[in-house]
Formats: structure tokens, C-alpha cells, sequence
């Protein structure tokens, strides 16, 4: 098992949650993360003052799935999330060593 963390830009939550639930029933965590990366961030004006965003809001979505699926979520997300511009995100590849389902107790690939 494998868990793929991706960070997208917000916009594309919607795009990328449905073609990973076209490709499959597993469940996503999605948490709101603030980072750079290459962009370094903007300058905004507000009420004539000038403001440096460092840290701009970003997403991050959580998908643990079976060794065979890892290329297929990435692809999925690689296409859907993709803008062309600085700042699309990243893609984490995570190896699990376990999964329990806390209800019933089922491990490994049964507890996804």
C-alpha cells in the first residue's frame, strides 16, 4: 500500500475529486495547507499599503491505495490538477506499512 499526498492549487479540488472517484472507491482526506515553493509568494496592496503573501493557501489530498493503483492516481491528478503555471503542486509517494479499520478491526487492503 502506498499513500499519495498531492498539493493542488484550491481551484481543482472539485476536477480532481471527481476523476479519482472515476477511477475507483477509495476514500480522500482533504486538509487546507498554506506553503511556497519556486513562487515565492505575491505582493498585494490593501487600502494603499503593500503586503507580501508568503504562504499561499494550497491543498492537500490524502489517498491510500493498493501498490497496483499508485500510477493511476498519479496520472489522474497529474492531468486534472495541471495548469501549466508555477505553483501547481506536488505529488508524494508515502509507503504503508499498515491500515486498520477502527470499526471492525480489518487490516491491510480490506480495511481501504
Amino acid at each position: 500500500m502506498k499513500k499519495v499526498e498531492a498539493i493542488i492549487k484550491p481551484f481543482k479540488l472539485e476536477e480532481v475529486k471527481d476523476v479519482l472517484a472515476s477511477i475507483g472507491n477509495f476514500g480522500i482526506t482533504v486538509s487546507e495547507v498554506r506553503g511556497f515553493g519556486r513562487q515565492k509568494g505575491h505582493t498585494e496592496f490593501y487600502r494603499g499599503a503593500e503586503y507580501i503573501i508568503d504562504f499561499l493557501p494550497k491543498l492537500k489530498i490524502e489517498v491510500v491505495v493498493d501498490d497496483e493503483m499508485v500510477e493511476k492516481v498519479i496520472e489522474a491528478i497529474v492531468s486534472t490538477a495541471r495548469t501549466g503555471k508555477v505553483g501547481d503542486g506536488k505529488i508524494f509517494i508515502i509507503p504503508v506499512e499498515e491500515a486498520i479499520r477502527i470499526r471492525t478491526g480489518e487490516r491491510g487492503s480490506e480495511a481501504l
